[in-house]
């Protein structure tokens, strides 16, 4: 009996080993699944001025999204102090290099429920007593139904541009300065110089 309990006891530590060991393991993973994924996939790249207008969008499939380490600073023994903030994309075999202005680029399976939004309120002339989150959820019903992470994205300057919503959401670190990669319910959404909060959608309801 008491050789059985111990061999018991091995496979659950050995279980609970691999597990922890995974989990460490999650954000690399899911990086490297994102470059993968995206070659094959359809996405939209927009890029915003401070007021949160569109300044150009772009439509494609297989693109692929990088830092150009030409612009990483360096210490006097080549070790980067400080990675490159100008992104490179090619999108269908065509090149991109952008800096400066905030950008988002998602799957076309994301919604950005925010366009929407902003089709039907005004604004710029919402009473600014009610935060602009909480107006937004409650203005578009039903966007958080069944779903409980909601991410608001805004401009440098705080001017709300996008809105997302999901059930399962984790963001993790890119090679690209003051950027973000998040994934929402398994799409990929990545976020270039923007703020950005994720809510609790029972936060705000």
């Amino acid at each position: 009996m008491k050789s059985n309990s111990f061999r018991i006891s091995l496979i659950i530590t050995a279980i609970l080993g691999l597990l922890f060991l995974s989990g460490c393991n999650f954000f690399s993973n899911e990086v490297g699944k994102m470059k993968e994924a995206l070659k094959g996939r359809e996405v939209v790249i927009q890029t915003y001025d401070e007021d949160s207008n569109i300044i150009d969008r772009i439509q494609g499939k297989s693109v692929s999204i990088g830092a150009d380490k030409k612009f990483d600073l360096t210490d006097s023994e080549g070790k980067t102090v400080e990675k490159s903030s100008v992104i490179g994309f090619t999108v269908g075999g065509e090149s991109v290099v952008h800096v400066g202005s905030s950008l988002i680029m998602y799957e076309t399976g994301l919604e950005n429920v925010f366009e929407e939004y902003s089709k039907k309120v005004d604004i710029e002339n919402i009473d600014r007593s009610v935060p602009f989150v909480n107006r937004l959820v409650n203005d578009m019903k039903n966007i958080t139904t069944g779903k409980s992470k909601v991410i608001l994205i805004r401009s440098q300057s705080g001017k709300p541009l996008a809105t997302f919503v999901g059930d399962k959401v984790s963001y993790f670190a890119t090679d690209i300065d003051k950027s973000t990669g998040i994934l929402i319910d398994g799409q990929y959404l990545f976020i270039y110089r923007c703020d950005y909060t994720i809510y609790d959608a029972s936060l705000l309801n």
